[in-house]
């Protein structure tokens, strides 16, 4: 189950600096509109270069991202990481390194990416999203890593990358902490204030939803201390804000699920004729459950693979 077809509309976007000092550079956000699953990419100036967190789902919203960083800053774009292997963070590379970007992932999330292009392809030429000549290009990446990596930027600004020993969200998790300006992205570890992605990694061709692990992963994010956490959709946050939320939310969501799915008696009825009327009923579920958090098309597309999980 996937999300329908999404015209490529105008980009909604928004460029909101961090109440850091000039001197310690400036973090921006651009956030696609829900072609790109309002998704954002988050680039750090340091004033003399600029480092992105992920890519975005087309290489249009990507060029829009790359006009984005050029309306804000003069600085060349240096680097992009990946934080974890899902489309929105990976499909959009090819803008950014023309620009003259360096594509950095962890090693897991460089072996992961062929694996998941290849089913994400295929899934949304099937529901007619893309067809074979406009899905965007399987992404490469130019430097990968195995556990941590620093990036030294020019003058004394440096990003610190580490894989969580926890999956999260997708297969894999990278997290970028910037000391400079207090801040730690997570990717889509963290949807604050919105519903998430419920799908999980995808793993030999299917999706492979873990909240336990997802919610150990949250855990550690305490071990940075006091930062603000800026994730893939949502608000951002302090750090135990953002993990006493994200975890309240699994928790709930998969209540909701597991009492969804215990009753219906058929487990094939979720992906027969009958199955966008029970990803409906259970988007309104989750509405209820969480009145608050906005994006709800999230879960009316994603929890399938969650519900598969509890189906089996």
């Amino acid at each position: 189950m996937q999300r329908p077809a999404l015209a490529l509309a105008a980009v909604l976007c928004c460029a909101a600096a961090c109440d850091a000092p000039e001197a310690a550079g400036t973090l921006h956000t651009f956030t696609s509109d829900a072609a790109g699953f309002d998704t954002h990419s988050f680039y750090y100036d340091t004033g003399r270069e600029v480092v992105v967190f992920d890519a975005q789902f087309t290489e249009p919203l990507a060029q829009a991202l790359v006009d984005d960083i050029r309306a804000h800053t003069d600085s060349p774009i240096r680097y992009v990481v990946i934080t974890h292997p899902n489309p929105d963070k990976f499909n959009g590379v090819g803008p950014l390194r023309a620009a003259g970007a360096t594509i950095v992932a962890s090693d897991a999330t460089a072996a992961a990416i062929p694996g998941v292009h290849a089913y994400k392809r295929a899934a949304f030429i099937a529901n007619g999203t893309f067809t074979e000549d406009t899905y965007p290009p399987e992404a490469t990446v130019d430097l990968t890593f195995a556990d941590t990596l620093q990036l030294d930027l020019l003058g004394d600004a440096t990003i610190e990358l580490q894989v969580l020993a926890n999956p999260g969200v997708s297969s894999t998790q990278t997290v970028a902490h910037i000391p400079a300006i207090d801040a730690l992205i997570v990717g889509d570890l963290v949807h604050h204030d919105v519903h998430a992605w419920l799908e999980g990694g995808i793993v030999d061709g299917a999706p492979r939803p873990d909240l336990t692990a997802w919610s150990a992963a949250l855990d550690e994010l305490r071990a940075w201390g006091d930062v603000t956490v800026h994730g893939g959709r949502g608000a951002s946050a302090p750090v135990e804000l953002a993990v006493a939320a994200q975890q309240d939310y699994l928790r709930g969501m998969d209540e909701v699920v597991r009492e969804y799915v215990a009753g219906v008696d058929d487990p094939d009825a979720f992906t027969g004729d009958a199955a966008a009327g029970h990803y409906a009923a259970i988007t309104e579920a989750a509405r209820a459950a969480f009145p608050e958090r906005g994006l709800d098309y999230l879960i009316t597309y994603g929890v399938y693979g969650l519900v598969a999980s509890l189906s089996e």
